[in-house]
């Protein structure tokens, strides 16, 4: 009795073991194979490649007072998109980067939502 009491806090104590990836369990990478729109195969969607708006309309400074050219790459959270999100250059996201937050500091740009 004392014995079956004993095997079983041992296996109570014991940590679960970890499923190994890609086994039945199945991580993120289980599966394997091509993925569609890989380079391997041919995908069903073909996303275009982004070009930075700034770039194409030739605009060099971006103002930090055109509030409505800001609110593009804000959130609605409040949060600055990132460029793989917009498609802008590094150089302009950059710029736009110490607009938005010149604008928000004098208050034509919400830091956050009143939710």
């Amino acid at each position: 009795m004392a014995e079956e009491n004993q095997a079983k806090a041992t296996e109570a104590s014991a940590p679960a073991p970890h499923p190994a990836p890609g086994g039945p369990g199945g991580g993120p990478r289980a599966g394997g194979g091509p993925r569609p729109g890989g380079p391997g195969g041919r995908g069903k969607f073909f996303r275009r490649k982004k070009v930075c708006k700034f770039c194409t309309e030739k605009i060099d400074a971006i103002p930090y007072r055109d509030v409505r050219l800001l609110q593009q790459f804000v959130a609605e959270r409040g949060k600055i998109v990132p460029r793989r999100l917009t498609g802008v250059c590094t150089t302009h996201q950059r710029r736009l980067t110490r607009a938005i937050k010149q604008a928000r500091n004098i208050a034509l740009l919400p830091f956050a939502t009143q939710h």
